[in-house]
């Protein structure tokens, strides 16, 4: 996955860095749900869609005072939001008072409650699927977060300062593949 990923639009670059994070970890991912992913990164890759997102609670508290449509995509875009930032900016928010664990119980019960408002739809089965495998899914952003920083020197001092605190075997398999620690040498 170290090799230069060249794609002709956004979602193209994002089914290709998704399906190789998938793989190299091992998750076991509907098409669709992967492909809800991809759709996922390529609408936060926007910067106007992370800045105009609401805090976590006021989107649940919105939801629990619409009507049935309007709950179900407020649901959403709270799981969505919950799953990239754990994805994203797990490290970081480690040091705030609202913590990793916050994000992963607000997004996994976001999802659970859109698959079950959803039980007619097509779509339930992704939306329960983004509930069970919730962490998994944020170790897989993770993954794809580190790759990108890895490009820059600055991004790659933060990935390997992430690693020395967490330890994680996806940002050691990062730093194996970029030639940023030996295979067989890890780090104290």
């Amino acid at each position: 996955m170290s090799t230069l990923v060249v794609g002709s639009s956004l979602k193209e670059f994002f089914r290709l860095v998704v399906g190789e994070a998938v793989k190299s970890q091992r998750v076991s991912l509907a098409e669709v749900t992967e492909f809800y992913l991809v759709n996922l990164l390529s609408d936060f890759a926007q910067a106007e869609k992370l800045a105009e997102a609401e805090p976590l609670a006021v989107l649940y508290h919105k939801a629990l005072q619409a009507d049935r449509e309007e709950r179900v995509r407020t649901l959403r875009r709270l799981g969505d939001l919950s799953l990239y930032t754990a994805g994203f900016f797990k490290e970081s928010l480690k040091d705030r008072v609202v913590g990793p664990d916050y994000y992963m119980q607000m997004g996994q019960n976001a999802y659970a409650a859109v698959a079950q408002l959803s039980r007619s739809s097509s779509f339930s089965s992704v939306y329960w699927e983004l509930n069970q495998k919730f962490t998994a899914l944020t170790e897989v952003l993770e993954e794809i977060a580190a790759r990108g920083q890895c490009a820059t020197p600055s991004g790659q001092v933060r990935v390997l300062e992430s690693f020395g605190k967490s330890g994680s075997e996806h940002l050691e398999r990062v730093l194996l593949d970029v030639g940023l620690i030996p295979k067989g040498v890890l780090p104290n």
